[in-house]
């Protein structure tokens, strides 16, 4: 897999909200950046090798910079602290990417749903979904009316657009976009993992394939105990042995492989590689239960085996 990667300057830093802040980033040389469809996210190397993933929430059709909102979360893990008290106009970070694991797919009827900093990667499908003329509706919370990001940009949609902050509405009434299945309709949601797992609960009964997720942080999961396994690199002959206690990710980059990687949590999607043969053991929080029962590719940073050993594309 190859992936643009490139030193992009900050060209603007701008309040969003409370306690969010959108960069922009542009070539230093004023060249073109790669293109890109609503949902992508791009990789950013911050101070100290810090590496975190943002999803792209401007115009697609700019191809002379790409916006990105960073929510300072203070019991994080000093990435948003970084960017919002040492990332400076002017300064310069490495990117890469783009990828795209939550790509809007054409449907008459879209019900979106966002929390918080989840409306990043919402933002330019709304205006997808506008311009190809669908029925789209987005219900969109936070915790206050000032840490809800991007309303100005909101308003210009009118009523399709809900917002709900959560001290004057409480949580958000879910039951009125998404209480019974509706016909040709996708549900797109993004946000904190407790209104994810709502929206998926309410989703069951909808037809299969009608909701997708993205998750900033893994999904809570029950797993099996974590057993050794063979790991054979199908391009190179080599077989390795995967122990219970090290992912199959580290065990191939210790054998001196080179694969492409960030997260390492399971939620990015960097790491997708190809099966060639076996069973995985999925346990990451990108790919769709269709993805997961065909079985063709996981996330080798956090998923595993479920026999004796896997063949890789690698």
């Amino acid at each position: 897999m190859t992936s643009y990667e490139a030193e992009l300057v900050v060209d603007r830093r701008d309040p969003a909200a409370d306690g969010v802040l959108a960069l922009t980033l542009r070539h230093p040389l004023g060249e073109d950046l790669p293109g890109w469809e609503p949902g992508a996210h791009i990789d950013v190397v911050l101070g100290s090798g810090l590496q975190r993933q943002y999803s792209l929430c401007g115009d697609p059709a700019d191809r002379t910079s790409w916006r990105i909102a960073v929510l300072r979360e203070p019991d994080g893990r000093g990435g948003s602290a970084y960017v919002h008290g040492q990332l400076r106009t002017g300064d310069k970070v490495v990117v890469r990417g783009p990828r795209n694991h939550f790509a809007l797919q054409p449907s008459p009827r879209y019900r979106f749903v966002a929390g918080g900093i989840g409306i990043t990667p919402i933002l330019p499908m709304l205006a997808a979904a506008e311009a190809a003329g669908a029925d789209w509706t987005l219900l969109y919370g936070g915790r206050t009316r000032q840490s809800i990001a991007f309303t100005a940009e909101l308003s210009r949609y009118g009523d399709r657009v809900s917002i709900a902050p959560q001290d004057e509405t409480g949580l958000l009434d879910l039951a009125s976009v998404l209480g019974s299945p509706q016909p040709d309709t996708l549900v797109y949601c993004c946000g904190p993992g407790p209104l994810l797992d709502a929206v998926e609960e309410r989703c069951a009964v909808w037809p299969k394939g009608a909701l997708h997720v993205e998750r900033f942080q893994p999904k809570v999961q029950e797993t099996g105990a974590d057993t050794e396994f063979e790991v054979v690199l199908e391009r190179s002959g080599r077989t390795l042995t995967v122990p219970a206690d090290v992912s199959v990710l580290d065990t191939v980059r210790a054998a001196g492989v080179e694969v492409l990687f960030s997260c390492t949590e399971g939620t990015c999607g960097t790491c997708e590689t190809d099966v060639v043969d076996g069973t995985p053991d999925h346990r990451d929080s990108v790919l769709t239960d269709e993805e997961r029962e065909a079985g063709e590719t996981m996330l080798i940073c956090v998923s595993r085996c479920r026999g004796k050993r896997l063949v890789l594309d690698l």
